[in-house]
């Protein structure tokens, strides 16, 4: 068997699949202090889950293969509770992590006030010694300074170190003897080099990146130590992987000296998963949002996930490869509260999974999403994660009226529909970020729902952005858990070449290329990826002359082998365009390349789908009632009928508005949408008067 696990803020996820038995999902509470706790809790009661139950070890024992996503690093580092970093710099250069690119990100706010950096200003020392653009030596690297520095950090007792100085792209010798001296001299701290993990030009998107690698290198290391450690005592003996940014996976050792490439661990894998459904319909495009407890992510899939070369967390800036995911703090646990302006705010406060919403009855005081929903009718009190938590109704409608309806003069019912609403709208706003601010129109994408609470909202965020089609898979709840099993393997790497496209040296580029491709080959190989499963895609960075970014671009399939800058800038004029609207071809502008990059895949077996047979269109056989439940497009509540999700099958036709119950999640037609189960049993959801997005074509599949 293999398991994909998603450890969240509120809830960790897991999704078991094997041969010859159906697909399992499962839910439990997270255990913040310690996450591994919940790992193997939900292991537990997978365990005994089976028919008949077995022990933990037994379980344990039959797993062949997990793949785990965290977002330990993410956590760290939002809430500033990483390791204590001092950072080697080149000599008058350690103020670079607060001068950034000297670009204020909200220009006209005079009160904005500046990221505060990870590593603290006299942890930041200076050492000589100075290379040029093309890495020659200008000074001799003054390795007293490199020593000062480790007699500092040895008496602060820091716990990591990072190593960037100006220039080492071009020749990481300085940082390679600087790093030489630390091992010897500290040897338990956690060591990070420029060189070693982003070997690219730009000062600041370096040295940013090595520090928030160190920074949060501790603290995932001690995190993967426990949870080997567990899974040791349970006996298992498998293979683990954990899931990187990037939508592939790697193993516990690269992910310890790379931890940054987990900080989108536990959503990468949604985007991954989503295009597997869009397929389904015929689809090779999707947008993918997935709403949890605590955040929400929105991400763009055309072909694939798309994949961004710089991107920031919490205004830090990481410049590795990720998916192009938004994250915003709205999930089922995001507190409603009242600015000093008097506006109804959603978040980005979190309830969390302790003490949670004020329905859990676990102490929470103040009202969150998912009291809002309960209070509109979306939840059933007594069938919560499938009744294992009662949800306290009385308690919600007190809390919203105390906090949100009585300072605003509204009654409860209107001060939850404001939240419900602005919560929508918030996620909307994140959804346009991924797609119209990056040149894609968001009604040309069907739209995959993800997450416990997602299908409660999806509509409401469909009518905000006009998008007709909605896919929300049966395994909507823990969908990335799905897609770290479908993850392939990967590994990214980077070098700078600066030249003229034109006129490139390919004597020199070619070589380049080649060491990336040995080197990502003889890693896949160390992980049992044989070379018939080894593949490699070669991205170039270019720009137009004296333009001030790059945009990063697949070269077509042969042009590298052929040398044929023709096709290359043809590409890069194209994704241009598509991007901005516009292309300097005509103009006959100079391109100019500034890094080439390569992906080193081994692709892994994936879980394979069954699709259903066919029913007939009537739903009634799944009806479990009817309830009262408010309907946004009317203001007003109406009797919906109440539908098994699990007794849906693949045909069932259901008139919006209704509701769809599962044990880990419920789904909202609402009343300007129709639904349709299709052949991977998803719940697909369509625009009243738009069967054709869903007809049929010659093979029966839909379209």
């Amino acid at each position: 068997m293999k398991i994909g696990i998603d450890v969240g803020g509120t809830f960790t996820d897991f999704f078991l699949i094997g041969e010859g038995a159906p697909a399992r999902i499962h839910k439990c509470l997270s255990t913040p202090s310690d996450p591994s706790i919940a790992v193997i809790q939900g292991l537990e009661e997978l365990a005994a889950g089976m028919e008949p139950a077995i022990s933990l070890s037994e379980f344990a024992a039959m797993l062949d293969t997990i793949v785990h996503g965290t977002t330990v690093t993410t956590n760290a580092t939002l809430t500033r509770t990483g390791a204590k970093s001092g950072l080697i710099t080149t000599k008058g250069l350690r103020d670079a992590l607060e001068m950034r690119r000297g670009i204020r990100e909200e220009q006209y706010n005079n009160r904005y006030t500046n990221v505060e950096p990870l590593v603290p200003r006299y942890l930041r020392i200076g050492a000589g010694g100075r290379l040029d653009r093309n890495g020659g030596e200008i000074d001799a690297l003054d390795l007293d300074d490199v020593r000062s520095a480790i007699e500092l950090f040895k008496e602060e007792g820091v716990e990591a170190v990072s190593i960037c100085f100006m220039n080492a792209f071009a020749n990481p010798g300085h940082e390679q003897a600087a790093a030489e001296l630390v091992r010897e001299e500290l040897p338990g701290a956690y060591l990070t080099v420029s060189t070693d993990l982003l070997p690219s030009i730009r000062f600041y998107e370096r040295i940013s990146t090595t520090a928030l690698n160190s920074y949060v290198g501790p603290k995932l290391s001690r995190y993967l130590d426990q949870l080997l450690a567990r899974l040791k005592e349970i006996d298992f003996s498998g293979v683990f992987l954990v899931m990187q940014s990037n939508g592939g996976v790697m193993s516990p050792e690269v992910a310890r000296d790379n931890a940054a490439l987990t900080l989108l661990s536990g959503p990468a894998g949604g985007p991954v998963a989503g295009l597997v459904y869009a397929q389904a319909m015929n689809q090779n495009k999707c947008i993918t949002i997935d709403m949890g407890g605590t955040s929400f992510e929105a991400a763009l899939v055309v072909d694939g996930p798309v994949m961004v070369n710089e991107g920031e967390i919490d205004r830090l800036r990481i410049a590795l490869p990720m998916l192009g995911i938004h994250t915003i703090g709205a999930g089922g646990g995001s507190i409603g509260w009242i600015d000093a302006g008097g506006l109804l705010r959603m978040g980005p406060q979190s309830a969390g999974a302790d003490p949670g919403p004020v329905s859990y009855g676990k102490g929470g005081e103040l009202p969150a999403c998912t009291d809002a929903n309960l209070v509109l009718g979306y939840l059933n009190p007594d069938f919560f994660a499938g009744g294992q938590i009662k949800l306290d109704v009385d308690a919600a409608r007190k809390a919203i009226d105390t906090h949100i309806g009585k300072p605003l003069g509204l009654s409860t019912i209107d001060a939850a529909a404001g939240m419900y609403r602005i919560a929508c709208t918030n996620m909307a706003q994140g959804v346009r970020e991924i797609t119209i601010k990056r040149g894609s129109d968001p009604r040309e994408f069907p739209l995959v729902v993800a997450g416990g609470a997602g299908p409660i909202h999806s509509c409401l965020i469909c009518n905000e952005l006009e998008i007709p089609l909605q896919i929300v898979p049966r395994e909507s709840s823990i969908l990335c858990a799905v897609g770290m099993l479908m993850g392939d393997l990967k590994h990214d790497f980077v070098r700078t070449f600066v030249s003229p496209l034109a006129d490139a040296d390919w004597s020199k580029l070619t070589p380049l290329i080649d060491d990336m491709k040995n080197e990502g080959g003889r890693l896949l190989a160390e992980e049992g990826i044989p070379k018939a499963h080894q593949d490699f895609h070669v991205k170039f960075d270019c720009r137009y002359l004296k333009q001030y970014h790059e945009v990063s671009f697949q070269t077509p399939g042969d042009a590298v082998r052929s040398e044929d800058s023709g096709a290359i800038a043809t590409a890069f004029h194209g994704e241009h365009n598509r991007l901005y609207g516009y292309s300097l071809e005509e103009q006959a502008v100079p391109v100019e390349i500034i890094n080439v990059r390569v992906q080193a895949v081994g692709v892994t077996e994936k879980p394979a789908f069954e699709e259903a047979p066919r029913a007939e269109a009537d739903p009634s056989a799944a009806l479990k009632g009817m309830r009262d439940v408010y309907i946004p497009e009317d203001n007003e509540f109406a009797e919906v009928p109440v539908y098994d999700g699990h007794a849906l099958a693949h045909g069932h036709q259901i008139t919006g508005p209704a509701m769809i119950e599962e044990v880990t999640t419920a789904i909202f037609v609402s009343s300007s949408f129709d639904c349709m189960v299709d052949a991977l049993g998803s719940f697909v959801l369509y625009r009243k008067g738009r069967e054709d997005l869903i007809a049929k074509d010659t093979t029966g599949k839909a379209s």
